[in-house]
């Protein structure tokens, strides 16, 4: 399924990555978090910093509930990704 995503960037992201909030496609190859995570790294400089080896520390949510990198997404999905001290 394609559809749009609501993205949200908090913490040192925001900062980081010059964006609070996107929407975007989602392409039909991106089945989960981690697959979002690799698409977003490809964007390279901080966002290969960012999504290619993320911290630990790293919060994601779907949907307003905690995920990890194998939670399944969707169109119409809303993800969040929370981080401070990225620098």
């Amino acid at each position: 399924m394609t559809g749009q995503i609501t993205i949200l960037y908090f913490g040192h992201l925001a900062t980081m990555l010059n964006r609070e909030s996107e929407i975007m496609f989602l392409p039909l190859t991106i089945k989960d978090v981690g697959g979002l995570m690799a698409h977003l790294a490809r964007r390279g400089e901080n966002w290969t910093v960012v999504f290619e080896k993320p911290r630990e520390s790293m919060k994601i949510t779907v949907n307003k509930q905690f995920a990890e990198f194998d939670t399944a997404i969707k169109g119409g999905d809303e993800l969040a990704f929370v981080a401070f001290n990225m620098a």
